[in-house]
């Protein structure tokens, strides 16, 4: 089977839906299938295209066994909703003239949202080449905006989720990542059958414990302190990153407890400077790390952090790092509601508090701190589950059995 996957973002980049698309295309294409990766030059979250992209308009490069085709794009950093919109319209018009014209003899379209944009290209390759095609559901576009208060105009909003559900009915299949995405759609006019649900997952063989890194991370990135309480990730309007600052403050007399923030995103700065403000030594900042040192990041934390915004519409998110935290064997404590919080306690590897309840998270990570065994039985318990419940090899065979049934 041929399939073309499209998505703006792609290894090397580090961020959720590469891994995701990464890690499914390669799984494929071991299996005996021709997959191609539409793709745009590798800026995220910088905005800063590496020196060997630039002024290219399109390249075809490898990944192991798929190919993949990299289109020009407007790259600018992870912050500024018109500057981000700018970058996703430029990907949606690059593919349009530059990897549409090649998919003649392509059997089916994959194609990744947020935000649905390009999901217009894909649409019309199908208009033009009679291919069908899946949409692929990360985020609820626009919908997420709209709760945050970022998109306002009515007029605005009732025109993008009219293309919205335009795209979703021209598909053959639309898949999901949460059973809450699921319910979401059929109660706005989608047939139950239109949708599956693949959820996002761990490669296993990559995010395991290393136990014997933790020292080796702490030494080549100047963390003295000995226990490391950790969030890695984007570092967005999503998070409730401020709150996690108002939980460092009341550790603030505790040398031997650091937090770390690891990543890069629009919110980076104004942290930042808030930490600075505040005066919390015990608080480190470092940029985006490469994928493959991730499960190292995770070693060096004696407790991992998931929170999220207190709002509705995130009830139905399930951050794709849990699966990749709980199958490195880290205690977690989240601030999540919904269906990631289900999965959690049904994990057994986490504590779970409301979102954005600073006094709540604080008295988790002290609650973990005093007990080793704890940390210890949520860590097995967390590697367990998820090994058996969200292996990405597992849930890859699932979404190709659907790809195949696309076809036919």
């Amino acid at each position: 089977m041929r399939i073309a996957y499209f998505c703006q973002y792609f290894v090397p980049e580090t961020n959720a839906p590469a891994a995701r698309i990464s890690e499914l295309a390669r799984m494929w294409a071991d299996s005996g299938h021709d997959v191609t990766v539409v793709t745009g030059l590798p800026n995220h979250p910088t905005g800063r295209v590496p020196e060997a992209y630039r002024n290219v308009l399109f390249r075809h490069e490898r990944f192991g066994n798929v190919k993949v085709w990299r289109n020009w794009l407007y790259a600018t950093p992870n912050e500024g909703f018109v500057k981000k919109t700018l970058s996703h319209l430029s990907f949606m018009a690059s593919t349009l003239l530059l990897s549409v014209p090649r998919l003649r003899s392509t059997d089916v379209l994959v194609v990744s949202s947020p935000t649905f944009f390009v999901a217009i290209t894909v649409c019309i390759a199908h208009w033009l080449w009679r291919i069908p095609y899946v949409f692929e559901v990360r985020d609820l576009w626009p919908g997420v905006f709209v709760e945050l208060g970022i998109i306002k105009n009515r007029a605005m909003i009732r025109s993008l989720e009219a293309i919205e559900m335009f795209l979703y009915r021209r598909a053959a299949l639309v898949v999901v990542v949460t059973e809450s995405f699921k319910e979401i759609l059929v109660a706005r006019g989608l047939s139950a059958k239109h949708v599956a649900v693949i959820t996002n997952g761990v490669d296993t063989d990559v995010f395991r414990p290393h136990n014997d890194a933790s020292l080796t991370i702490k030494a080549c990135h100047g963390i003295s302190a000995r226990r490391v309480v950790l969030y890695i990730g984007a570092h967005g309007i999503s998070h409730a990153l401020g709150s996690i600052l108002e939980v460092a403050e009341q550790f603030r007399h505790e040398p031997e407890l650091a937090f770390v923030f690891v990543g890069d995103g629009a919110e980076k700065q104004q942290l930042m400077k808030a930490a600075t403000a505040r005066r919390l030594a015990n608080v480190q900042f470092f940029p985006s790390q490469p994928r493959e040192s991730v499960p190292l990041w995770y070693a060096a934390a004696d407790i991992v952090l998931v929170p999220l915004r207190r709002i509705p519409i995130f009830d139905s998110f399930i951050p794709s790092k849990i699966f990749e935290i709980l199958a490195c064997e880290r205690p977690i404590v989240a601030s999540v509601r919904g269906e990631a919080r289900r999965i959690l306690e049904r994990s057994g590897g986490a504590i779970v508090v409301e979102p954005e309840d600073g006094a709540a998270i604080a008295s988790a990570i002290r609650r973990l701190l005093a007990d080793n065994d704890q940390r210890e039985t949520l860590a097995k318990r967390g590697g367990t589950f998820v090994r058996a419940e969200y292996d990405r090899r597992v849930l890859g065979g699932r979404y190709l059995q659907l790809l195949e049934s696309v076809t036919r």
